[in-house]
């Protein structure tokens, strides 16, 4: 894609969605990180099903600490690699206690600190919470930007950087969203829905599908 195709594709997604927003369920900072750390090889949906039931009851890593082990696992344990993800989010949870006074950091060396935390979950902190024009390459934006042409890159930390460099500063902080939302239900893996693509006079993809 050259620089005037890249501000054109993010020009149609913002008219198509002005103002996007994460599809994981949350109402605080710290329900964010919590949600995004579970979310890890699991899907938007079957996390905010198992957040639903836990939020109401511990919504802050001290009463998230006060449940045990044993007590959240029970609330998550239809999230996939649950007893792990427990274990991690117990531990980042005492960490934020006693290293942050129980509040969620702004830095990106502080998040990847805690346990469960990598460079994504924390992209998407710093993004969704605090506006940061962070990237946090998943599945989905990895397989858009080399498909389109967008910022082609064989790992996720290689597209991060080239995305960071091409997409214009003036759709950086919601461009995360609108990538994984057009992977997750028009560029999607087997087959991207091309005939319905709105951004498709942009995108490099030679095997274009039809109807």
């Amino acid at each position: 894609m050259t620089p005037a195709q890249i501000d054109a594709f993010f020009a149609t997604l913002k008219a198509a969605n002005p103002h996007p927003q994460t599809e994981l369920e949350y109402t605080s900072v710290f329900e964010l990180l919590a949600a995004v750390l579970l979310s890890a090889q699991a899907t938007d949906v079957g996390v905010n099903k198992a957040t639903r039931k836990l939020f109401p009851v511990a919504n802050t890593p001290q009463k998230i600490l006060d449940l045990g082990l044993d007590g959240l696992e029970g609330y998550i344990k239809t999230i996939g690699l649950y007893r792990s993800k427990a274990r991690h989010l117990l531990e980042a949870c005492r960490m934020l206690v006693e290293l942050h006074g129980g509040e969620v950091p702004r830095t990106r060396e502080a998040l990847e600190a805690l346990p469960g935390v990598g460079r994504k979950t924390a992209n998407v902190v710093l993004n969704v919470a605090f506006g940061q024009p962070t990237m946090a390459v998943d599945t989905h934006i990895f397989r858009v930007s080399n498909r389109t042409g967008l910022a082609p890159g064989k790992n996720p930390l290689a597209v991060e950087l080239q995305l960071m460099k091409r997409v214009p500063p003036a759709y950086a902080v919601d461009s995360h969203h609108w990538l994984i939302l057009h992977g997750r239900y028009v560029c999607q893996a087997r087959k991207p829905l091309c005939p319905k693509c709105a951004v498709i006079a942009y995108c490099d993809y030679r095997d274009k599908t039809v109807i």
